[in-house]
């Protein structure tokens, strides 16, 4: 026996959506909850900050002055990290942020999350809230009535009245099921996914 998705209201066309126990029953796993979001988070870091050392810096190709009888420190460039115009001494370079975690811990991980959202009553099936037209208000109008801020919408493909009338509305994400973002997915208040999204999510996760 399968669970069940409630519909985002009881009008809305798609009623109670069966899912497989295998994708939507899992127990939350903190630690690898974590790992997954920390390593999305890491992914995004553009990792760009780049300094100069003594050898990028120009100029101070002579000695200052002689290393004798001047009375002052010996001192052999003035691109040395010491002297103002030096260079940095332990300079940032260019890198990547990026973390490894393979299919089967990323599949878990997801699996895992979408669990805790349907146990806290946090996911929700729909066929209803796709705007008819481009125009925010209608699609703003329909999400009013739900008692949450931070809202994510899971589509099968995102069409072009959904993804016009949703990109001026705050706080609200539209993203395809084979693209599921374990940080959208946490940070979200409601999750509204179509039935045809569930069913790729299924077929993605089993």
């Amino acid at each position: 026996m399968g669970l069940q998705i409630p519909a985002i209201n009881e009008h809305d066309s798609a009623g109670k959506i069966e899912v497989s126990e295998s994708v939507f029953g899992q127990s939350f796993n903190e630690t690898l909850v974590h790992q997954l979001v920390t390593r999305y988070l890491a992914g995004a870091r553009a990792g760009t900050k780049a300094q100069k050392t003594r050898s990028d810096v120009s100029g101070g190709g002579s000695k200052p002055w002689r290393q004798k009888g001047t009375g002052r420190a010996r001192s052999g460039s003035t691109r040395s990290p010491i002297w103002r115009t030096g260079g940095v001494t332990f300079a940032a370079r260019p890198r990547s942020y990026e973390q490894k975690l393979n299919k089967k811990m990323f599949r878990a991980g997801i699996r895992s999350i979408l669990s805790e959202l349907l146990r806290q009553e946090r996911l929700a099936v729909s066929s209803d809230f796709l705007p008819s037209s481009p125009k925010t208000k209608e699609l703003a109008a329909k999400l009013k009535t739900l008692d949450a801020k931070r809202i994510l919408i899971v589509v099968e493909s995102i069409d072009e009245n959904l993804a016009l009338a949703s990109r001026n509305i705050p706080y609200v994400e539209v993203i395809e099921a084979i693209n599921l973002s374990p940080v959208l997915l946490v940070a979200a208040d409601k999750v509204i996914a179509s039935p045809g999204a569930l069913k790729k999510i299924e077929e993605h996760l089993a």
